[in-house]
Protein backbone atom coordinates (compact mmCIF):
# COMPACT_ATOMS: atom_id res chain seq x y z
CA UNK A 1 0.00 0.00 0.00
CA UNK A 2 2.81 2.43 0.82
CA UNK A 3 4.05 2.44 -2.78
CA UNK A 4 0.57 3.42 -4.01
CA UNK A 5 0.02 6.14 -1.43
CA UNK A 6 0.35 9.57 -3.08
CA UNK A 7 -0.37 13.12 -1.92
CA UNK A 8 -3.48 13.20 -4.12
CA UNK A 9 -4.79 9.96 -2.63
CA UNK A 10 -4.09 11.30 0.86
CA UNK A 11 -6.16 14.43 0.15
CA UNK A 12 -9.03 12.32 -1.18
CA UNK A 13 -8.88 10.22 1.97
CA UNK A 14 -9.11 13.29 4.20
CA UNK A 15 -12.09 14.52 2.17
CA UNK A 16 -13.77 11.17 2.88
CA UNK A 17 -13.04 11.37 6.62
CA UNK A 18 -10.16 8.87 6.61
CA UNK A 19 -6.53 9.32 7.70
CA UNK A 20 -3.40 7.12 7.61
CA UNK A 21 -1.14 5.79 10.34
CA UNK A 22 1.74 3.36 10.65
CA UNK A 23 2.34 1.00 13.57
CA UNK A 24 5.80 2.45 14.18
CA UNK A 25 8.62 4.46 12.66
CA UNK A 26 10.11 1.29 11.14
CA UNK A 27 6.83 -0.18 9.88
CA UNK A 28 6.37 -0.29 6.11
CA UNK A 29 2.64 -0.97 6.13
CA UNK A 30 0.17 1.89 6.42
CA UNK A 31 -3.45 1.50 7.52
CA UNK A 32 -6.48 3.79 7.31
CA UNK A 33 -8.61 4.97 10.21
CA UNK A 34 -12.12 6.43 10.47
CA UNK A 35 -12.90 6.33 14.20
CA UNK A 36 -16.44 5.88 15.49
CA UNK A 37 -15.84 8.86 17.77
CA UNK A 38 -13.91 11.82 16.41
CA UNK A 39 -12.02 14.53 18.26
CA UNK A 40 -12.51 18.13 17.11
CA UNK A 41 -11.59 21.58 18.38
CA UNK A 42 -14.44 24.09 18.26
CA UNK A 43 -12.45 27.05 16.94
CA UNK A 44 -14.40 29.48 19.11
CA UNK A 45 -13.93 27.35 22.20
CA UNK A 46 -10.19 27.08 22.84
CA UNK A 47 -9.66 27.36 26.59
CA UNK A 48 -6.85 29.59 27.82
CA UNK A 49 -6.36 29.10 31.55
CA UNK A 50 -5.11 31.88 33.80
CA UNK A 51 -1.74 30.19 34.08
CA UNK A 52 -1.42 29.87 30.28
CA UNK A 53 -2.48 33.50 29.92
CA UNK A 54 0.32 34.53 32.27
CA UNK A 55 2.82 32.49 30.28
CA UNK A 56 1.67 34.07 27.01
CA UNK A 57 2.02 37.58 28.40
CA UNK A 58 5.57 36.84 29.54
CA UNK A 59 6.40 36.13 25.88
CA UNK A 60 8.97 33.39 26.57
CA UNK A 61 8.73 32.09 22.99
CA UNK A 62 8.74 33.33 19.43
CA UNK A 63 5.96 32.02 17.18
CA UNK A 64 6.26 31.47 13.42
CA UNK A 65 4.21 29.81 10.70
CA UNK A 66 5.53 27.48 8.00
CA UNK A 67 9.12 28.47 8.77
CA UNK A 68 10.38 24.98 9.63
CA UNK A 69 7.73 22.46 8.63
CA UNK A 70 10.25 19.61 8.39
CA UNK A 71 11.58 20.49 11.84
CA UNK A 72 8.08 20.27 13.32
CA UNK A 73 7.35 16.89 11.72
CA UNK A 74 10.76 15.67 12.88
CA UNK A 75 9.98 16.83 16.42
CA UNK A 76 6.63 15.04 16.34
CA UNK A 77 8.27 11.80 15.16
CA UNK A 78 11.11 12.05 17.69
CA UNK A 79 9.59 9.90 20.41
CA UNK A 80 9.78 6.28 21.48
CA UNK A 81 6.40 5.44 19.93
CA UNK A 82 5.29 7.18 16.75
CA UNK A 83 2.93 6.50 13.85
CA UNK A 84 5.06 8.65 11.50
CA UNK A 85 7.13 6.35 9.31
CA UNK A 86 9.30 7.39 6.35
CA UNK A 87 6.43 7.20 3.85
CA UNK A 88 4.09 9.33 5.93
CA UNK A 89 6.88 11.81 6.64
CA UNK A 90 7.58 12.22 2.92
CA UNK A 91 3.87 12.58 2.09
CA UNK A 92 3.36 15.49 4.47
CA UNK A 93 6.49 17.21 3.24
CA UNK A 94 5.10 16.87 -0.29
CA UNK A 95 1.75 18.31 0.81
CA UNK A 96 3.57 21.21 2.47
CA UNK A 97 5.39 21.93 -0.81
CA UNK A 98 1.95 22.13 -2.46
CA UNK A 99 0.66 24.55 0.18
CA UNK A 100 -1.68 21.93 1.63
CA UNK A 101 0.14 21.21 4.91
CA UNK A 102 1.08 23.87 7.43
CA UNK A 103 2.93 24.24 10.69
CA UNK A 104 3.13 26.52 13.70
CA UNK A 105 6.58 26.70 15.27
CA UNK A 106 7.49 27.68 18.84
CA UNK A 107 11.04 28.95 19.31
CA UNK A 108 13.18 29.64 22.34
CA UNK A 109 16.00 31.71 20.91
CA UNK A 110 17.17 29.72 17.88
CA UNK A 111 15.93 26.39 19.25
CA UNK A 112 12.70 24.84 17.99
CA UNK A 113 10.98 23.77 21.22
CA UNK A 114 7.44 23.02 20.10
CA UNK A 115 5.03 22.97 17.23
CA UNK A 116 1.99 21.52 15.52
CA UNK A 117 1.23 20.63 11.92
CA UNK A 118 -1.68 19.47 9.81
CA UNK A 119 -3.41 19.46 6.44
CA UNK A 120 -5.77 22.12 5.05
CA UNK A 121 -8.59 21.28 2.67
CA UNK A 122 -11.38 23.75 2.00
CA UNK A 123 -12.50 25.04 5.38
CA UNK A 124 -11.27 21.95 7.24
CA UNK A 125 -7.94 21.58 8.98
CA UNK A 126 -6.77 18.10 9.93
CA UNK A 127 -4.39 18.32 12.86
CA UNK A 128 -1.80 15.59 12.63
CA UNK A 129 0.61 15.88 15.52
CA UNK A 130 2.34 18.25 17.91
CA UNK A 131 5.38 18.19 20.15
CA UNK A 132 6.77 20.12 23.09
CA UNK A 133 10.28 20.38 24.50
CA UNK A 134 9.34 23.11 26.97
CA UNK A 135 6.43 23.45 29.39
CA UNK A 136 3.33 24.85 27.64
CA UNK A 137 4.99 25.02 24.20
CA UNK A 138 2.40 22.75 22.55
CA UNK A 139 -0.49 24.57 24.27
CA UNK A 140 0.79 27.87 22.95
CA UNK A 141 1.19 26.38 19.46
CA UNK A 142 -2.44 25.24 19.57
CA UNK A 143 -3.63 28.63 20.82
CA UNK A 144 -1.99 30.34 17.86
CA UNK A 145 -3.17 27.65 15.45
CA UNK A 146 -6.84 27.87 16.47
CA UNK A 147 -6.68 31.65 16.14
CA UNK A 148 -5.10 31.43 12.72
CA UNK A 149 -7.65 28.91 11.49
CA UNK A 150 -10.57 31.04 12.67
CA UNK A 151 -9.12 34.18 11.09
CA UNK A 152 -8.51 32.25 7.87
CA UNK A 153 -12.11 31.09 7.52
CA UNK A 154 -11.70 27.48 8.68
CA UNK A 155 -14.66 26.04 10.55
CA UNK A 156 -13.57 22.47 11.27
CA UNK A 157 -10.43 21.57 13.21
CA UNK A 158 -10.13 17.78 13.29
CA UNK A 159 -7.91 16.37 16.04
CA UNK A 160 -8.68 12.75 15.07
CA UNK A 161 -8.81 11.51 18.67
CA UNK A 162 -9.70 13.19 21.95
CA UNK A 163 -7.00 13.05 24.62
CA UNK A 164 -7.20 14.42 28.18
CA UNK A 165 -4.66 17.08 27.18
CA UNK A 166 -6.80 18.26 24.25
CA UNK A 167 -10.01 18.06 26.29
CA UNK A 168 -8.49 20.37 28.92
CA UNK A 169 -8.04 22.97 26.17
CA UNK A 170 -11.60 22.74 24.87
CA UNK A 171 -11.58 19.85 22.40
CA UNK A 172 -14.64 17.61 22.29
CA UNK A 173 -15.66 14.24 20.87
CA UNK A 174 -18.45 13.78 18.33
CA UNK A 175 -19.96 10.87 16.44
CA UNK A 176 -18.69 9.76 13.04
CA UNK A 177 -22.01 10.81 11.50
CA UNK A 178 -21.88 14.32 12.92
CA UNK A 179 -18.25 14.63 11.91
CA UNK A 180 -19.13 13.62 8.34
CA UNK A 181 -21.81 16.31 8.15
CA UNK A 182 -19.44 18.96 9.50
CA UNK A 183 -16.71 17.85 7.11
CA UNK A 184 -19.00 17.99 4.09
CA UNK A 185 -20.01 21.55 4.99
CA UNK A 186 -16.44 22.66 5.72
CA UNK A 187 -15.08 21.32 2.45
CA UNK A 188 -17.35 23.72 0.55
CA UNK A 189 -15.68 26.73 2.18
CA UNK A 190 -12.77 28.70 0.74
CA UNK A 191 -10.44 29.10 3.73
CA UNK A 192 -6.85 30.29 3.62
CA UNK A 193 -4.18 29.52 6.23
CA UNK A 194 -2.29 32.70 5.28
CA UNK A 195 -5.30 35.03 5.30
CA UNK A 196 -4.64 36.04 8.90
CA UNK A 197 -1.34 37.65 7.93
CA UNK A 198 1.36 38.27 10.52
CA UNK A 199 1.47 36.33 13.77
CA UNK A 200 -0.44 38.33 16.40
CA UNK A 201 1.13 39.56 19.61
CA UNK A 202 0.07 37.72 22.77
CA UNK A 203 -2.13 40.71 23.66
CA UNK A 204 -3.85 40.57 20.25
CA UNK A 205 -4.27 36.81 20.52
CA UNK A 206 -5.87 37.03 23.95
CA UNK A 207 -8.18 39.81 22.83
CA UNK A 208 -9.35 37.73 19.87
CA UNK A 209 -9.91 34.70 22.06
CA UNK A 210 -12.05 36.81 24.40
CA UNK A 211 -14.14 38.01 21.46
CA UNK A 212 -14.73 34.54 19.95
CA UNK A 213 -15.26 32.50 23.14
Amino acid sequence: MSQDLTPDLLLRAYAAGVFPMAESREAEEIFWLAPERRGIFPLDGFHISRSLRRVLLREPFRITTNLDFIGVVTGCADRSETWINATIFALYVALHARGRAHSIEVWEGDALVGGVYGVALGGAFFGESMFSRRTDASKIALAYLTDRLWQGGFRLFDTQFLTPHLASLGAVEISRGRYGAMLEKALRLDADFDRAGAVPTPQELLQRKTQTS
